[in-house]
């Protein structure tokens, strides 16, 4: 089965996942990279700020409605670090005024000076996205920080709908697919250190961010190691700590 798809936000999704059992005596270990996107939007844009901020282990959403709401950090209310996590994920995918309204469920007005606020707070992720289209435009493609090459020939195209997806695509590649690159990097390194360190532990799956190894019970704790240490030092060269939660669990609902 399509194991991407499955949801997690909703209750037959979380009832689908249950169904994923791991085998008599054997455990699921499922490690997960907490806020890669962003944490790679920092580096890649070479925002110094919020790369010291994810390096000090601050509450980068609590910060962001801090900074945009003219507020204290402790003064910040669910709704607003609410607001701030919306933005901070969807700023990387083109988000709007209206689409920021719609999701925070804010009025237009506020939606649209939030974001002006955003952008003065993170000068650098905007002039590293309006770059990527100058760069899709001229040289018709954008790569990811190793250098996998997306060819971006519709960021010219006469028709509006077209373009603007191919603009969204252009500004979301290089950062999904260095995240690709990355995760496929980590895989290979879990797979080394747990063929020399955990013999019988195997990774069943990779979803989006995360990956799952199934092993014996009393190597869970091992595991949970491995999987922690290659995969947050997968790269050291760029700059920013990357985050990993590890959970254990008999099935897959459980992780």
């Amino acid at each position: 089965p399509n194991l991407q798809n499955i949801p997690v936000r909703t209750e037959i999704g979380r009832r689908i996942r249950k169904g994923f059992i791991a085998g008599s005596g054997k455990v699921l270990v499922s490690a997960d990279y907490s806020q890669f996107e962003l944490r790679l939007a920092a580096a890649l844009a070479n925002d110094e700020g919020l790369i010291q901020d994810f390096n000090d282990d601050v509450d980068i959403h609590t910060k962001t409605a801090a900074e945009a709401f003219k507020i204290p950090m402790v003064e910040v209310t669910k709704a607003q670090r609410r607001v701030a996590k919306v933005i901070n994920f969807g700023i990387l995918y083109g988000m709007s005024t209206k689409g920021l309204s719609e999701a925070a469920d804010m009025r237009f007005y506020e939606a649209k000076n939030f974001i002006e606020n955003y952008f003065e707070l993170r000068k650098k992720i905007k002039e590293y996205l309006d770059g990527l289209l100058v760069q899709a435009r001229e040289q018709g493609y954008v790569e990811t920080l190793f250098g996998r090459r997306r060819p971006t020939p519709d960021v010219l195209s006469s028709n509006f709908v077209v373009r603007t997806a191919a603009e969204r695509a252009a500004q979301n590649m290089p950062i999904q697919g260095t995240e690709a690159d990355l995760m496929k990097r980590a895989m290979i390194q879990v797979s080394r250190e747990l063929d020399k360190r955990v013999p019988g532990a195997k990774m069943v799956v990779q979803v989006h961010d995360s990956v799952i190894v199934e092993c014996d019970e009393d190597q869970a704790e091992e595991v949970s190691r491995v999987l922690k240490e290659q995969m947050e030092g997968v790269a050291p060269e760029i700059g920013v700590k990357l985050k990993v939660d590890v959970s254990v669990g008999k099935d897959w609902g459980e992780l």
